[in-house]
């Protein structure tokens, strides 16, 4: 039988993994599959179990909403994802089942360039709490940014930033505190760099819309949506006509993708055709 790697969760047919790691795997000439299973939480622990005992199961990355559940069903956890208690990548290392957490690695590969440069103040404001949102704010903590993290729960947002002992001065904040507008008068000097991320579900295919207000983005903010389905959100759309530059989930995606094919397939992939990889990513 042909080896294989997945990604499961619920929902998981619409996503855009088994293009990603197929291209990757023609481009190398690989004899391998990557597909998706939809599993929901209850079937996490069988899931694993079945699958550790198959020798052509390479792995798989999991998603939402399994991604705080996984950590218990691992024998043991990469220090990233120890620290996250958060997983988004399962492979079998001999005997063991792995943990890993890619999240914040793939999130921050579209910044690099500019996180190259020197700033004068760096502020992300992060919408959501789960485990995607974890691994962002711990990343973005660790390159200097000044969080505010907001969900509907602020108490869960405080109890993260806790969890996880970002360095830095954190902020939380009610997610309906950004859905009206404010007339809060921004710095405009130059020199700052300011994010606003959506690392919620909310603007995926079936979800409401996320409830942001464009008012409570600083001049010169990107505005970085890590949902993938659709490709460009409402929150998106929102930002590009008032004139923001914006980052689809595409781009986490294929960052995060990259770390999991090599642990998966065990080489890096060919990534040279990546942007006709990501035009086809509709």
């Amino acid at each position: 039988m042909t080896r294989y790697g997945e990604v499961i969760g619920q929902p998981v047919a619409q996503s855009k993994s088994p293009a990603i790691h197929s291209h990757w795997l023609a481009r190398a000439g690989i004899d391998a599959e990557y597909r998706y299973q939809t599993v929901i939480e209850p079937l996490l622990k069988p899931y694993l179990d079945e699958r550790r005992d198959d020798p052509n199961w390479c792995g798989c990355n999991i998603t939402m909403p399994l991604k705080m559940s996984a950590p218990a069903y691992c024998d043991r956890l990469d220090p990233g994802a120890e620290k996250l208690d958060a997983v988004n990548l399962v492979v079998r290392e001999g005997a063991d089942l792995v943990g890993y957490n890619t999240d914040g690695e793939g999130f921050l590969e579209p910044l690099r360039d500019r996180l190259s440069e020197r700033h004068l103040f760096r502020m992300a404001r992060v919408m959501g709490t789960g485990g995607a949102a974890r691994a962002i704010c711990s990343a973005l903590a660790d390159k200097g940014f000044v969080l505010v993290v907001a969900g509907r729960d602020p108490g869960r947002a405080n109890r993260m930033i806790e969890a996880l002992g970002l360095p830095g001065d954190h902020h939380t904040a009610a997610i309906a505190q950004f859905a009206g507008p404010t007339d809060f008068p921004f710095d405009e000097r130059e020199g700052c760099c300011d994010l606003v991320v959506n690392a919620t579900p909310l603007g995926m295919r079936g979800h409401d819309p996320l409830p942001f207000d464009i008012s409570h983005a600083p001049p010169g903010s990107i505005f970085y949506d890590i949902v993938t389905d659709p490709i460009d959100t409402p929150f998106l759309e929102a930002a590009r006509a008032a004139g923001f530059e914006t980052i689809d989930g595409r781009a986490m995606l294929l960052g995060q993708a990259a770390v999991s094919f090599e642990k998966m397939f065990g080489q890096a992939p060919d990534r040279r055709a990546d942007q006709a990889l990501l035009e086809s990513l509709v």
